[in-house]
C-alpha cells in the first residue's frame, strides 16, 4: 500500500485543498464524529497535545491502518512496524488524507471515513480496493517537521530541526550570531562557520541566510533548501579559503543555527539614535517624561576616545538625572526612556541629537563638532513621575498647575518644544473630569483653556500651524468668544492660506473686543495678504485667458 499512497489523488487538486477546515474538526470530544468536508468524516479516538496542527508543506509522520467499510484490512504501517512519512498538501497521498491530517494535533488518534471522490474514485486500486470504495483509516499523528516556504515563491524552504526559545525573532537592524554549514545536493561542503556575527540587513554567505534568520527564534536549528536565486544565482561562487566552489544555478542545503542576537532598535523615527541591547532588562516598565533615573555611563567617540565616564569608579554612585529636562544630550535622554531597569545598551547618537555643530568640552576629552557619539548605558534604577491614574482629583489639579508653570518657564526661555510638552501633560492630568466637584471642574476648565492657548502659541512658534488651529478650536469649544483663541486660530489659518476662515475669526474677535490692538494688527496683515492673493489670482486667470484667446 506504500506505493498506492504515493500516487497523486484522483481528480487532481481543487480550490478546497487550500482552505482551513480545522475549526470544528480540531475540537472534537473523544468518541464524537463530524463531517469535515465533501462527505469526509472524522471520529476522535484519542486527544492530542496542545493546540498546534500541521500545515501544507510540513513533513508528517503517522501510523495508520486502512480498512474497507466491511472491516477488511488492506494496509497497515503498524503491521510493518515502520511509520509512514509524507509532505502534507503536496498530492503525495489521497486527497482525504491531505484534508483530514491538517485537523490533527501531535499524538492524536482519529478514524477518518473517506468517500471515494477523496480516495481512489471510480477506478479504485486493484486488487485490494474496489471501484467507488469508501475507506476508513485509523490514523495516529506521531509528529511533524514544519517546512515553510519563507519567501512565498518556492525559493527558500525551511525545515525546523530543533525548536527555538520564546517567540521573538530578529529584525533588520539586529546583530545575530549564527552557525551554518552549506552543501551542494551531492553533499559537497561549500561554506561553514562555527560562529559568525552580522547585522541581519547586511546578510551573510548568501541572501537566503538573512531571510531565514528573520523567521527564527533563539537556539532554533533549521535545514534550508535554497534555490539559485537566493544562493549564488547564474554566476555561482569561486572556491576560496578551503571551501569548494558553488557551480552556476546550484541548489544549496544549509544547516543553520541561530545562537543568539543583540536587539538593535531605532529610538527616533529618523534612524539617528540607535540602541543596541547588550543585556536585557527586567519587566516591562520604562522611565517616563520627568522620571529620575540612575545610570552608569561611558561616552566614546568613533575612534574609541572616552570623553565621559560616570558611575564606574570604586564607590562612585550612579549618575542621576531627570528625563526631559535637558540635563543630558537629547539622544541619550530619548534612549534611556526606551530602556528597562537593569538593561545595558550601546547607544549610537547622530550629531543632531548630540553636541551638534559646535565643539564640546567634556570631563575626559573634547567632543569635536559634528561628532557621532557612542554611550554604553547601564540603567541601574528609575523613579517614574506620577501618572494621573495614580492621583486623586485635588492632586491632578495641583499637578496640572505645576506643569503649566513649568511650561511658562520653558516658553520664556524660548524652548517651545519643551514648553508644548509641559502644557500637553498638564491637560492630560485633568482631561477626564467626571469625578471632579463643581469647583474642581471650574478650576480644570480654566487650566485647560490656559494650557491649550499657551500650547497653541508654542505650535505657532514651531510652525506647526494645523496643530495650533486644533488647539484653539478646543478652547473655543469651551469658550466660544475667547479672543486669544480666535486671534491665534486666525494666525494659523493665515499661514495655512485659509484666508476666508482667518477673516471670519478676526471679525468675530473684534466683535467681542473692538479695541484689541493685537487683533487689529492681524486684521491689517490679513488685508495685505488678501490683496496679494487677489493680485496673484487675477494675474493667473489673465494669463490663462490670454493663452485661450490665441
Amino acid at each position: 500500500m506504500d506505493e498506492d499512497f504515493e500516487m497523486p489523488p484522483v481528480g487532481g487538486m481543487n480550490a478546497d485543498d487550500d482552505m482551513d477546515f480545522g475549526d470544528d474538526a480540531t475540537f472534537l470530544k473523544v468518541g464524537e464524529e463530524k463531517e469535515i468536508q465533501q462527505g469526509l468524516k472524522k471520529k476522535l479516538v484519542k486527544e492530542g497535545e496542545g493546540f498546534e496542527t500541521p500545515e501544507n508543506g510540513d513533513e508528517v509522520e503517522v501510523h495508520y491502518t486502512g480498512t474497507l467499510l466491511d472491516g477488511t484490512k488492506f494496509d497497515s504501517s503498524r503491521d510493518r512496524g515502520t511509520p509512514f512519512k509524507f509532505t502534507l498538501g503536496q498530492g503525495q497521498v489521497i486527497k482525504g488524507w491531505d484534508i483530514g491530517i491538517k485537523t490533527m494535533k501531535k499524538g492524536e488518534n482519529a478514524v477518518f471515513t473517506i468517500p471515494a471522490p477523496l480516495a481512489y474514485g471510480e477506478s479504485g486500486s486493484p486488487p485490494t480496493i474496489p471501484a467507488n470504495a469508501t475507506l476508513q483509516f485509523d490514523v495516529e499523528l506521531l509528529s511533524w517537521s514544519s517546512v515553510k516556504d519563507i519567501c512565498k515563491d518556492g525559493g527558500v524552504f525551511k525545515k525546523i530541526l530543533a525548536a527555538g526559545e520564546k517567540w521573538e525573532t530578529p529584525k533588520d537592524l539586529d546583530e545575530v550570531l549564527v552557525k551554518y554549514e552549506a552543501k551542494l545536493e551531492d553533499g559537497t561542503v561549500v561554506g561553514k562557520s562555527d560562529g559568525v556575527e552580522f547585522t541581519v540587513k547586511d546578510g551573510c554567505f548568501c541572501p537566503a541566510v538573512a531571510k531565514a534568520v528573520k523567521t527564527m527564534k533563539k537556539a532554533e536549528k533549521v535545514l534550508l533548501t535554497v534555490k539559485p536565486q537566493y544562493g549564488f544565482g547564474e554566476k555561482g561562487k569561486a572556491a576560496s579559503g578551503g571551501e569548494a566552489a558553488v557551480p552556476p544555478n546550484a541548489t544549496l542545503e544549509i544547516e543553520l543555527e541561530l545562537v543568539s542576537w543583540k536587539t538593535v532598535a531605532e529610538v527616533t523615527d529618523d534612524n539617528k539614535v540607535i540602541k543596541k541591547i547588550l543585556k536585557e532588562g527586567e519587566g516591562y516598565e520604562r522611565p517616563n517624561d520627568g522620571a529620575v533615573v540612575k545610570v552608569k555611563l561611558i561616552g566614546k567617540l568613533g575612534d574609541g576616545t572616552v570623553f565621559l565616564k560616570k558611575g564606574h569608579g570604586e564607590g562612585e554612585e550612579p549618575f542621576e538625572f531627570k528625563t526631559d529636562e535637558e540635563q543630558v544630550i537629547d539622544g541619550l535622554d530619548k534612549a534611556v526612556m526606551k530602556m528597562k531597569k537593569g538593561e545595558v545598551a550601546v547607544v549610537t547618537i547622530d550629531p543632531e541629537y548630540a553636541f551638534g555643530s559646535t565643539e564640546s568640552k567634556q570631563d575626559l576629552a573634547v567632543v569635536p563638532a559634528n561628532s557621532t557619539v557612542y554611550y554604553e548605558v547601564d540603567l541601574v534604577s528609575f523613579d517614574k513621575e506620577r501618572e494621573s491614574w495614580d492621583m486623586n482629583t485635588e492632586e491632578k489639579i495641583e499637578a496640572a498647575g505645576k506643569k503649566k508653570e513649568e511650561g511658562n518657564a520653558k516658553f520664556k526661555a524660548g524652548k517651545y518644544a519643551l514648553a508644548s510638552k509641559r502644557y500637553e501633560k498638564a491637560v492630560k492630568f485633568i482631561e477626564y473630569d467626571s469625578s471632579f466637584s463643581e469647583e474642581e471642574k471650574k478650576q480644570a476648565k480654566a487650566l485647560k483653556v490656559a494650557c491649550n492657548l499657551n500650547d497653541a502659541a508654542c505650535k505657532l512658534k514651531l510652525k506647526e500651524y494645523r496643530q495650533a488651529e486644533k488647539l484653539c478650536t478646543k478652547v473655543l469649544e469651551l469658550e466660544s468668544t475667547n479672543v486669544k483663541a480666535l486671534y491665534r486660530r486666525a494666525q494659523a489659518y493665515m499661514e495655512l492660506a485659509d484666508l476666508d476662515l482667518a477673516e471670519f475669526d478676526v471679525k468675530k474677535a473684534l466683535e467681542v473686543d473692538p479695541d484689541n490692538r493685537e487683533v487689529k494688527v492681524e486684521q491689517r496683515r490679513l488685508k495685505e495678504k488678501m490683496k496679494e492673493f487677489n493680485k496673484k489670482e487675477a494675474k493667473f486667470y489673465g494669463n490663462m485667458f490670454a493663452k485661450l484667446s490665441k
